[in-house]
């Protein structure tokens, strides 16, 4: 992996514990990567002489190759979070990359991509991709969150799915409260209740490890198909 220097371009918090930061690189001025890999942060960790390292996947597409976004959640104590959270605009940072196998591979198999948390991530910069290419295979974005205050992004996917026919996505909510009037519920339960054939489509993964473990046994039980699969670690 290489080492780039960056600078904090900016900075906002998208709810009340998810913030995104934007990073200009200054050297090298260019990054090349896959949709749905990260970069990584190597932290000083408090009362330990070892470095911390965390990966961050970017949520920006590859065609911006000058500037990186990503999109994390607050953790208290969390050596990276902490780091990237008090992160200014102007700050210089340096990081390593790309790595990760989990990307957006190039086949005509439909799309289902299941999130949760800040697991949209890879999904944003996949989405992104795909959709400013050709072609006609269905994106389907399934991302989990618990409540109204965690919602974010919305707007952007729900333009894209109107300028983009082939392209849907839901959110469902694990927890809503009262005058909620999309869908509520887990997502392995709306997998499992919405999902028939897989038997076309290419399945990504990114969030906790139930849901992954959980949905990629629903999925097993559907038909065979290619699963993708990326844990989500907050810290």
């Amino acid at each position: 992996m290489d080492i780039f220097q960056a600078e904090v371009t900016r900075t906002g918090d998208l709810t009340h514990d998810v913030r995104e930061i934007e990073l200009r690189l200054m050297n090298p001025q260019t990054i090349q990567f896959k949709a749905g890999q990260f970069i990584s942060f190597e932290i000083a960790k408090s009362g330990s002489p070892f470095m911390a390292t965390r990966p961050y996947s970017i949520a920006s597409p590859p065609n911006s190759s000058n500037r990186l976004l990503l999109v994390l959640n607050l953790v208290a104590g969390g050596p990276g979070s902490t780091y990237l959270f008090n992160l200014r605009d102007g700050d210089s940072t340096q990081f390593k990359g790309p790595a990760g196998s989990f990307y957006l591979r190039e086949d005509h198999r439909d799309l289902l991509l299941v999130a949760t948390g800040t697991g949209i991530a890879p999904f944003r910069s996949m989405v992104l991709a795909e959709l400013e290419k050709p072609g006609s295979r269905q994106v389907q974005l399934v991302w989990g969150l618990r409540s109204q205050r965690d919602l974010y992004y919305q707007e952007e996917f729900t333009d894209l799915s109107r300028a983009h026919p082939r392209f849907s996505f839901v959110t469902p909510l694990s927890r809503p409260e009262p005058g909620w009037t999309g869908v509520t519920g887990r997502v392995t339960t709306y997998i499992e209740t919405h999902i028939d054939a897989v038997k076309n489509v290419s399945v990504y993964l990114c969030g906790n490890g139930g849901m992954i473990k959980d949905v990629t046994a629903i999925i097993h039980a559907k038909g065979l198909c290619p699963i993708y699969r990326e844990q989500y670690y907050d810290g």
